[in-house]
């Protein structure tokens, strides 16, 4: 099934979804296998490995981090070609100086925010469909 394109629709249906627990953003150089399957995410850059995973499994393996944050799934199913909800988004947060971080898998949008931000955060992307 395809995902959905028409922004309108998008921003109604977004349904945020508080994930449980604290994130980091790691980059390393190279990827222990052991460490594979507590990657939540990967991309691999010029300069190293980035990868997401809970805070508490990079403190119990030593991983150096700068950036805690919660993550929130947009649990609606967006076509990676659609136009516009990152924008709306991120300008949404931007004007309660809520930084994000923003990854695109294939059927939902991940949004990653410091956990300071965490419940106005929500209550924000809340309102994009009336909740």
């Amino acid at each position: 099934m395809p995902g959905e394109t028409d922004i309108s629709v998008l921003l109604k249906s977004l349904k945020p979804i508080l994930n449980d627990g604290s994130y980091v953003f790691v980059c390393l150089q190279a990827l222990d296998k052991k460490l594979r399957e507590h990657i939540l995410f990967e991309f691999k850059e010029k300069e190293g490995i980035t990868i997401v995973l809970r805070k508490e499994k990079a403190d119990e393996l030593n991983l150096d981090y700068e950036f805690v944050a919660s993550w929130i799934t947009l649990n609606v199913h967006s076509a990676l070609e659609a136009v516009g909800l990152t924008a709306a988004v991120s300008t949404a947060l931007t004007k309660y100086n809520i930084s994000c971080n923003v990854v695109a898998a294939y059927y939902h949008d991940h949004i990653f925010v410091p956990i300071k931000d965490t419940t106005k955060a929500m209550a924000i992307l809340g309102e994009f469909s009336g909740k």
